[in-house]
């Protein structure tokens, strides 16, 4: 399924691979903030804060069509779109756990 997905050709390298698909430090907000389930556009906007819209609107995309998320448009008025992880998506938990336990640590470590 994912890699029917990815249109795009991926790096020979694991960890370029990874980081070809979540680099990006909004993508990396976005999978934090979906984490806990289920948001609408404006949610997402708000708690990543200084994203624009365009910009916002970009990486969802782009992590829609990488298989990272799921994108529910509701037929209503005015439209309801809402974003959720895939489980693609969910797998990436480990990686964001560290992440930010590193940070911890190295915020405790250095602080100012």
């Amino acid at each position: 399924m994912w890699e029917q997905t990815v249109k795009k050709e991926l790096p020979a390298c694991p960890v370029e691979t990874t980081l070809t698909l979540i680099g990006d430090k909004w993508k990396v907000l976005i999978l934090r903030d979906l984490l806990p389930g289920t948001k609408r556009f404006g949610e997402l906007k708000k708690s990543i804060g200084s994203v624009s819209q365009k910009v916002l609107t970009a990486q969802l995309r782009d992590m829609e069509e990488s298989g990272l998320i799921n994108r529910k448009m509701y037929a209503e008025v005015p439209p309801r779109v809402e974003y959720s992880l895939t489980d693609l998506g969910r797998s990436l938990k480990p990686i964001l756990d560290a992440m930010w336990n590193w940070g911890e640590g190295y915020k405790e470590t250095y602080k100012s």
